[in-house]
């Protein structure tokens, strides 16, 4: 048999795309292949995001909040989000939710199997996986995670970690309303380092401490801020860890294709869906979802244009990864600025990559140029910044 579409990879990247072919009725007619190395059953991860519009998964988010706060040594702020809206969603009730959703549908076939090898054929993607089998299909998204040999001459490599805790403590402590957006308020070690805090109630809440590195810290390092948080800034003498999250997040400028050939596609951080300079990936891939199934269903074929990602994005993300990989510790002060002098919806609105030209040259005037401009000269020399000292 030749499916339709085969989607290898059932994370945040496959489901969602598999949802939104569900939901378009033009694709109705359409056979699914849903390839996935193991089963989603625990809580694996949590994804957060601000949006303008409604969503679909709305009803299983956890938490939305219309306030953050920055904080940072000269500066901090509460902010009302205006037509924002900051999100969290729990990687079990996202699992769980597509599962139920795709459940019945006859168009959509799973299995768990890994997938070792997609390669283009003349009219259809053949993949191969493990005991010898074979399956084809028409074309094929693939989620799995990227693989390339580093050019560190040529590219910056960093990584967003974290340790997080869910807290709960014996008397009110935490602003539900607010979230926690950044708090730099801690020693920076040459590094942007700071505090991320999302509140759930007054006594519970997931506190993170997150960094931008080439390389993670003793466990116990992270532990440590946290506490210290929690002691110094907070004032809790007495709380219990009920939940504990950690990750890294590649943040790199290395390209990553769209597209493996005429027939494959690639989804998720296999196409560059996290923000290099942000980490965050949950609403992208949502845009990216939406725009391949738009056209498969308009057309009969992915656009040839996949993502629709903007060169002066790329751009701005390089510069900040520059700076990151030169003098980390300026971080903190290119985003004191960022949101000291610009409205929050401007800030949001530039991470998401919807700003026009006037409102990115508005950003950019915002901030100290001296580092951009040492990193733009080492982007035009090609070659990345280095740390001296």
């Amino acid at each position: 048999m030749v499916y339709d579409y085969l989607i290898v990879g059932a994370g945040a990247a496959g489901l969602s795309l598999a949802y939104h072919i569900s939901r378009e009725p033009r694709l109705a007619g359409k056979t699914v292949l849903l390839l996935e190395p193991e089963v989603k059953d625990q809580n694996d991860r949590t994804w957060s995001f601000w949006t303008d519009k409604p969503t679909l998964f709305d009803e299983i988010a956890i938490r939305t909040w219309r306030k953050a706060a920055f904080r940072a040594p000269g500066f901090e702020q509460v902010f009302d989000l205006g037509r924002y809206r900051y999100l969290t969603i729990r990687g079990l009730d996202f699992y769980q939710f597509v599962k139920q959703k795709l459940a019945g549908n006859v168009q959509f076939t799973r299995l768990k199997i890994s997938v070792e090898s997609l390669e283009n054929e003349a009219s259809d993607v053949v993949a191969r996986a493990e005991g010898g089998r074979e399956f084809r299909a028409r074309y094929a998204f693939d989620s799995r995670p990227p693989q390339f040999a580093p050019r560190p001459d040529r590219h910056r490599y960093l990584l967003q970690h974290f340790v997080g805790w869910e807290v709960e403590t014996d008397q009110d402590v935490f602003d539900p309303e607010v979230v926690e957006f950044m708090d730099f308020r801690g020693p920076q070690h040459h590094e942007p380092r700071f505090i991320y805090v999302l509140p759930f109630t007054a006594r519970r809440a997931l506190v993170e401490y997150t960094l931008f590195s080439a390389t993670r810290l003793p466990k116990a390092d992270y532990e440590n801020a946290i506490r210290d948080y929690l002691a110094g800034t907070r004032g809790v003498g007495n709380y219990r860890i009920t939940a504990e999250e950690t990750g890294d997040i590649p943040m790199s400028d290395h390209p990553l294709p769209a597209r493996a050939g005429p027939r494959i596609l690639n989804l998720g951080t296999r196409a560059g869906r996290a923000k290099p300079s942000t980490g965050y990936a949950f609403a992208r891939i949502q845009a990216h979802s939406a725009r391949l199934v738009a056209a498969l269903a308009a057309t009969g074929q992915p656009p040839a244009d996949a993502t629709g990602d903007q060169w002066q994005f790329r751009l701005f993300d390089t510069l900040l990864l520059d700076i990151m990989q030169r003098r980390g510790e300026t971080v903190r002060d290119i985003f004191r600025e960022l949101f000291e002098r610009n409205p929050v919806e401007r800030i949001f609105q530039f991470l998401n990559e919807e700003t026009s030209w006037a409102d990115n040259l508005r950003v950019m005037n915002s901030v100290t140029p001296g580092p951009f401009m040492r990193s733009i000269a080492q982007v035009l020399r090609g070659r990345p910044g280095q740390r001296q000292g």
